[in-house]
């Protein structure tokens, strides 16, 4: 452990002048006027879908594919081995070969978040760490929940800290009850963002209230918010969020991306009309068909989907076409 932290000190050292080089985008609406953020999150971020081969061994062509594809979307960067990734399916070489290919496809100005949340701290630190080495700007640490009973505020404050301590590159908290059945504390939150290495949040709950929150406590700190869904990006901008993980940017990468300037340059109005063709969309591809969802519909437009890793099964033909009409209904095939 003491040898980890070590050279997670030490590439932190290496690392720091490559992300205050980085170009920095259009300000982040949360930004505190007269502030800017150490690294800026501003934008729109694909949790990229990990493509399988049909024997389920993990594609690296197909997903070379699919990056010189989102190469020509204007989005802020990628995010590998989030909930989209079938992240807890793959193996920890699985993972660091992943962001390794996305770092190598990827031009430098654009950011990429890592996931490396594991159950315990010590594993934790030590995925981020290889994610940090394999290229990886900033870590995303989802929440540990195997034993949710036991993650007080005060048990996921101390996690964090660790990790955050530790870590060579930057964290940005996770937060997905939906997948975890735990809420990262409000609390835990606003202690957080006070860490020098801890930059940020995504949000995957949908609560604008408690992202509006959020907002609003951290404002004196270097620390942003950012949206875990397209179905209420526009909200979350309203109140401030910075930019958004949208799994709905992987099939719609540019009317995401054209959501965040039009949001990002006042015209409220055409944003909420197409913000109001995307909330059906993303529930399909999110909670009502989940990854076999997303990866089904990356397929009509233009992307490697393929099939999921088992135990996730493929798509019933009814689902698959109650999944084409919520597209088509809304404009998009």
């Amino acid at each position: 452990m003491a040898f980890i932290t070590r050279l997670a000190l030490s590439l932190r050292s290496a690392l720091a002048p490559l992300r205050r080089a980085a170009p920095r985008q259009c300000r982040g609406l949360s930004t505190p006027q007269g502030s800017e953020p150490s690294l800026n999150l501003g934008g729109i971020f694909p949790p990229l879908a990990t493509p399988f081969s049909a024997t389920q061994e993990v594609d690296y062509a197909q997903l070379e594919g699919n990056l010189r594809r989102y190469a020509s979307i204007p989005f802020r960067g990628l995010v590998a081995l989030g909930s989209n990734g079938e992240y807890p399916y793959l193996a920890s070489c699985e993972k660091v070969e992943v962001v390794s290919c996305v770092r190598r496809a990827l031009p430098r100005d654009r950011l990429l978040l890592a996931g490396s949340g594991c159950e315990s701290t010590q594993a934790t630190i030590e995925l981020t760490v290889s994610m940090a080495e394999a290229g990886a700007d900033v870590a995303l640490v989802v929440t540990p929940c195997y034993y949710r009973g036991a993650m007080t505020t005060a048990a996921l404050i101390h996690h964090y800290t660790e990790v955050g301590d530790a870590s060579p590159i930057p964290v940005v908290l996770y937060s997905v009850p939906a997948n975890t059945g735990l809420d990262l504390p409000m609390e835990a939150v606003i202690t957080l963002a006070q860490h020098p290495n801890i930059i940020g949040i995504k949000d995957s709950g949908g609560d604008i209230t408690r992202m509006g929150l959020m907002v609003h406590k951290t404002r004196q700190e270097d620390f942003q918010v950012l949206a875990g869904s397209a179905g209420f990006l526009l909200a979350s901008y309203a109140v401030g969020a910075s930019g958004g993980v949208c799994a709905l940017a992987n099939v719609l990468g540019d009317p995401l991306c054209q959501l965040d300037h039009l949001c990002r340059t006042g015209q409220w109005q055409e944003a909420r009309e197409l913000q109001h063709r995307l909330i059906e969309p993303n529930a399909a591809v999110t909670r009502r068909f989940g990854i076999p969802g997303l990866k089904k519909a990356m397929e009509w437009f233009g992307y490697y989907g393929g099939p999921c890793r088992a135990p996730l099964a493929p798509l019933s033909p009814a689902q698959v076409e109650e999944l084409r009409s919520t597209f088509s209904a809304n404009g998009w095939l």
